[in-house]
Formats: C-alpha cells, structure tokens, sequence
C-alpha cells in the first residue's frame, strides 16, 4: 500500500494535508465507518480519492451533483486516474457500457447519481464489482431535517447489504448536531464516529448591513474595497441587472446563472478565477467545486432560506486565510420576503396532485406504469403548457421527490458523445463498402481516442473546421453512421430530467405525508427564523450565532464583526457587556422606566448606562407609548 502523503505529493503536489483530512482516511483505513464534516473549500473530496488510490478495487461515490460529479471525473481523468460517472443524463447504453467497464477496465472510481441506486443493472452489476469504499457525498441529503433530503439516498443501505465488509465515509460541509446523528443512523454505523472542524472562521469578518439601497451600498463597497469577489442574488434577472450596473460604475463585473449555456458559464467562471473579472454576480448555482483561494468579499444582496446555505455561500471568502469578509445586506422588506417563501415553497396539496397528473399526462405515463422512466424535462415549457405558476411547479416538484414519486435532477450540460459498438474489423468491411464515409470516419478515429471502449466527447465545431463540411454536413455524417450502426451518436443536450421512481398512482391515491409536508414545513420555518434571527439580532456576535447554529455552544466572540466591533466602542469585555445585558432583560420582563432600571442595576452606573444606551440605540430595548422601556424580541 502506497503511503497517503505520496500520492498526496504524486498526484495534486501537495507537501501535506489540510486539517482533519489525514484524520478521516485514517479513521476509514482502520476499518470505521465514518461521518467528516468539513466546511466548503476543505477539500472533502481528496479523503476518499486518496484512500481509494492507496487500495486495490474501485471506490463508489454517491453525489446528487452531476455538474460536480462531471468535474471530478474530468479532473481525475487529467491526472491520469481512471474515472467513471452513471447519472440520468446518460442513455441506458451508455450506462451499460459505463458499468460494464467499471466491473472490468481497472478503473478506480465510480461515480453514480443516488435514483440509479435501485436500478437492477446497477446493482447486477455492483456484486461484481472490487469495491474499496463506499463514499456518500452531501450526505445532509440522507437525513429528512437536512436541508436537501433525497429519498432516494435511503437506497444506499440496501446497497451497504450488497458490501457487507465495504466501509462508508459520508461527507458534507453543513450539518447541525441533529442531522448529524441522524447521517449516521440512516446509513447503519455500527457505532458514531463523527470527525469534524471546527465551523469557525477566524480570519472572515461576518457583517449585516441594515440598508434601503442595496445596489447604491454595493457600488460604494466596491470603490472602497479591494479585491476580487461574489455578489450572491436571488434569480437570474437580478444577476444580469446587478451586472449591468456595476459595470456601468467602472466595477469590472459578470454574471452567472445556470440558465446560461455551459460554454458561457465556463468562460465567465474562467474569467473569473484567472482575475480578467473582478465580481461574479450569480445565483446560488454559483460555487460548488470552485476552489479560488483570494476571495476577499462574498456579499448577499438577497438572503438564502436557511443558514446552511447562507455558511457555505459566504464561506467561499478567504480560503486563503487572509482576512475577508462576508457581508449581508438586509432591510424590513426582507423579513417580508423571506416569510413569503414559506408559502411559496409549500404549495397547498390540491395543487401538489394537480402538478403530479398533468406531470403524468405531459409525459404520457400510464397508470401503473412509468417506473423507471426518464424524460427530459423543461420546467418553463411545462408550466406555460398547462398555465402553473413555474415557482409552485419547481416546489411541488421538490415535495413529489421528497415523497420518492420522482426525482427532479438539475440542468445538465451534456456534450455529443460517440460510441463505436462494432469491432475494427467490422468497421473497415463498412468503410470499404461506404468510400464516402471513409475519411470522415477516419477523421473521427485520429481526433479521440477510446472510441472503441466507451463514450467519448466529441465537438461537431472542430470536426465541421477540420473536414470544411458545414454543421448540418458534419449533423448528417454522423446521423447517417448512426442509422447503419456504426456508431451510437447521442447529440448534445442542456436540459433538466425527471426519472419516475415509482408506477403512476391515481391523483386520489397520491398521498403527501405528515413527515414530507407539515413536519419539513415546521422544519423551514425554523430555519427562516434562524436566518432573520441572524440579521436582526443586534446583541449577539455573528460568528457565535452561525456556531451555535451548529452545535458549537461555548465559542468566544470573533470580535470582528459589526456587533464585536460597536460593542469594543464601549470599552467593556463581552462578559460584562452579555451579563449587565442578560440582568437588563429580565429586569424589564415587566416594563420601567429609564430612572427605574438605572437604581435597579448595580455595579458601575456609566457602565450600566452605556449598555442601556447601546440596547435601545440598537433596538433591542424600545420606549412604548406611556414612556416605559421594554425588551424588543
């Protein structure tokens, strides 16, 4: 077995590893099954690669993000490492070939999408497979409090059955103590073992900045502040408009959204990490599996629903270690909005059922059949069909999926792939009948390689430059070899699926459970509160309201952000200022006046004054209407 830090070193040129990464590979190496949870940019994925390259067989990585899953796969093609991904993009011979070569080309990894988990090819396959570990990736989505709750996860504990002696390492970047436990459970440890760091971040500023003119705010920031950064919104009409803007102010500015093709989105990601783009504003499909270390700022214009992604998105600043700062703009319309999207998010069931059987009927789906079955799917298109609001769609969708009707996958990109299933000798029988064919033919076999053992990416653009054919030429050479199966072509496509994990019910037997709908409607409600908890509280440290979010109940104050910083203006240690605070509170569970509470208070009167002045300047303490103090919950 080769040493971790030599293939550390051998394969990404690292000295050594960041924290707890070494911890977790050990931990699995001696034969636990374990839960890491590292925050955004920690380098989760490393922990599983290395383990697996340090042992013989293929390890298998569960992950709902095919965009990431993609990437990973490109990545470790590049360094050499053999790679494969099966997810709902792909054709059901592509995934054939794809699990055949996984049992028998000495590939080290298998990525696959979690609704491919029940398929009986998969699992056929699976048994024949030399699997080292079993890795589940944004493993939150196994527990039903985690903030993406995939039913579909729960297959992978009939998978563990398949691979009694195979270990699991579950990986995620957010997860409070509940559904931490709750990870652990779902994917049967024999006993817990969770390794994790840390949620603080002592080198970023966390600020709320109670603001009416949120783009005047940012444009002033930017004039000030150095640096490159990202500017988080909530959809993708404001990311063009935000843009536009800053651009127009002499800000160096792009956005990014994923209804952009993914030629456009890679070449302003690009632009982007190599400097030639200041600020990327950009919807929440911004972020993930992007490394750059010299964020200096991560500003929301708009708040996330919950404080999961809130922790993730702003975590995305200083991964260099060097100071930054995460900043959210925030006024008394977002409170508004933010307890909006409760209703949004929540559609009445009537209208959960509606969705369901037009769904059905969209797609001709049969009662009792269906199962199985993926079709490409446009949420616009579909909703202008039968005139849905494309909101109440996308969020009965995500209730549906909870349910484990269907699986709703997000856009993927897919480039044109060819697959020679015929053999070579086959082949020059064709080219010598077809003279026509034959250079083109050629063509394909010297521009890629591996055409004759799996699907290969081609680009109809280089071919139609390199044989002077125009596109529709190059469109027919390739149709045409499809027709006399010679090749298997799969066009290119930029769409979203829906995969039909069960038969069609009748809409009267579609049932919505407590737990999928009242219960997950509690739970983000819970989790709105806690978001306008962080923006409006105007006592408590930022940093210690995100760890105690997270279960970190005695950290010290970061003493950096806005509330750390006003409180060191009144020359008072956190301890006197939360503890002449906390006796102000219960002081005036029944309202005072100003003199009343001042003789109540002992200790030192300026002190005491201060704080008092501190509290009602900041809202927490209000004066009602007959003059009395009481405390602003």
């Amino acid at each position: 077995m080769e040493d971790f830090r030599q293939i550390l070193t051998r394969y990404w040129g690292y000295p050594e590893f960041r924290p707890l990464q070494l911890e977790i590979i050990e931990a699995v190496a001696s034969g636990k099954d374990t839960l890491g949870l590292m925050p955004t940019g920690g380098g989760k994925s490393i922990t599983f690669q290395i383990y697996s390259l340090a042992h013989e067989g293929i390890c298998v990585v569960v992950t709902p993000l095919i965009a990431l899953m993609k990437d990973q796969v490109e990545n470790l093609n590049r360094k050499g490492i053999k790679a494969l991904a099966v997810h709902s993009g792909m054709s059901a011979r592509e995934i054939k070939l794809t699990l055949d070569n996984a049992v028998w080309g000495n590939y080290k990894f298998l990525y696959v999408s979690p609704e491919r988990l029940n398929s009986q090819r998969f699992l056929e396959r699976l048994e024949q497979m030399n699997v080292n570990l079993l890795t589940v990736d944004e493993a939150h989505c196994i527990s039903q409090w985690g903030y993406d709750f995939r039913p579909s996860y729960l297959n992978i504990v009939e998978v563990r059955k398949l691979l009694p002696t195979v270990k699991v390492l579950a990986l995620t970047a957010t997860a409070t103590p509940k559904v931490a436990d709750d990870i652990q459970d779902k994917l049967g440890f024999k006993e817990k073992n969770l390794l994790k760091i840390s949620f603080q971040r002592e080198n970023l500023s966390y600020l709320v900045r109670h603001v009416e003119n949120k783009t005047g705010y940012l444009l002033d920031t930017l004039q000030k502040v150095k640096g490159s950064g990202v500017v988080y919104v909530r959809n993708r009409k404001a990311t063009r408009e935000v843009a536009i803007e800053l651009r127009k102010n002499g800000v160096s500015a792009n956005y990014y959204h994923a209804g952009l093709s993914n030629a456009i989105r890679s070449a302003r990601q690009d632009d982007w990490l190599n400097g030639r783009t200041r600020v990327i504003v950009a919807t929440n499909a911004f972020g993930m599996g992007i490394d750059k270390p010299n964020v200096r700022f991560v500003i929301h214009i708009d708040s996330p629903d919950s404080l999961e992604a809130y922790y993730q998105e702003a975590g995305r600043a200083g991964r260099d270690g060097k100071k930054s700062a995460a900043v959210l703009l925030y006024n008394n319309a977002d409170t508004t909005k933010l307890k909006k999207h409760i209703t949004v998010s929540f559609p009445d069931i009537d209208n959960i059922k509606r969705i369901y059987d037009s769904l059905c009927n969209y797609f001709q789906v049969a009662v009792g059949h269906g199962k199985g079955m993926v079709h490409e799917f446009s949420l616009q298109g579909f909703a202008q069909a039968y005139k849905f609001q494309q909101a109440m769609v996308y969020n009965s969708l995500k209730i549906l999926q909870r349910q484990a009707y269907l699986e709703f996958t997000e856009q993927v990109d897919s480039p044109s792939r060819v697959y020679f299933p015929i053999s070579r000798d086959e082949l020059y029988k064709f080219q010598v009948a077809n003279a026509k064919l034959d250079d083109f033919i050629k063509l394909l076999l010297r521009s890629y390689t591996g055409l004759f053992s799996g699907y290969v990416a081609i680009d109809e653009e280089l071919l139609s430059k390199r044989t002077g054919l125009d596109g529709d030429q190059v469109y027919n050479y390739l149709k045409h070899l499809r027709q006399s199966k010679v090749i298997d072509y799969v066009p290119r496509s930029q769409t979203p699926f829906i995969y039909f994990t069960k038969e069609r019910v009748p809409v009267d037997r579609l049932k919505i459970s407590k737990e999928n709908y009242d219960l997950r409607k509690k739970d983000y409600i819970e989790k709105i509160e806690a978001v306008i908890h962080y923006a409006t509280d105007s006592a408590t440290c930022r940093s210690q309201i995100l760890l105690n979010y997270f279960g970190e109940t005695d950290a010290p104050a970061c003493g950096t952000c806005d509330i750390c910083k006003a409180k060191n203006t009144l020359a008072l240690s956190d301890y006197e200022f939360e503890t002449i605070s906390k006796r102000v509170k219960k002081l005036i569970e029944k309202p005072c006046s100003y003199e009343s509470l001042l003789f109540k208070l002992k200790g030192d009167q300026q002190k005491m004054r201060e704080v008092i002045k501190w509290l009602l300047d900041n809202k927490k303490i209000i004066y009602r209407v007959d003059n009395l103090l009481e405390w602003n919950d």
